[in-house]
């Protein structure tokens, strides 16, 4: 994909960087709930990384918006309330419909998590890293995260 608005899936991006993700990101459907101008909306993610999420949404909030919201985590009592910063959308109206369905990305929009300190950023990252392992299992979640295998080997 490219930066900027893109003619052939509907993707408009802040910037460079925006496309190229450092951490490995886990397909995953987690409630979210956020509010706008005075409406509250309730939307579901569609993948999940230690560095953000993407949040399914017909609606998506402005590029560069930071916004707080509520991640509803399985096995955890309360939501994670969260802050992000809206790095890339995708309108329903722009994607190119002439693309096969399967290439066809989703609207939303991609969310890059903000941290207050050093706490909270180990915190959110030991629970996504805890939802990788749920679904995927130890081994397999520990070379997508780069972490060193049960037995010592880890990726090369």
């Amino acid at each position: 994909m490219t930066d900027g608005a893109d003619e052939n899936d509907g993707r408009q991006a802040a910037g460079a960087e925006d496309d190229r993700r450092g951490d490995p990101r886990q397909p995953i459907e987690l409630k979210v709930e956020y509010k706008r101008l005075n409406k509250f909306f309730a939307d579901y993610t569609k993948n999940i990384c230690k560095g953000g999420t993407f949040i399914r949404t017909a609606k998506p909030l402005d590029v560069g918006t930071q916004f707080v919201f509520k991640l509803y985590v399985p096995k955890l009592d309360e939501p994670l309330r969260l802050h992000g910063e809206v790095k890339w959308i995708v309108r329903a109206e722009d994607i190119d419909m002439s693309l096969p369905p399967e290439r066809r990305p989703e609207p939303g929009m991609g969310i890059r998590f903000l941290y207050a300190d050093e706490r909270e950023r180990d915190r959110l990252e030991s629970v996504v890293e805890r939802l990788m392992v749920d679904s995927l299992g130890r081994l397999l979640s520990s070379k997508l995260l780069g972490k060193t295998g049960p037995r010592g080997d880890g990726p090369k």
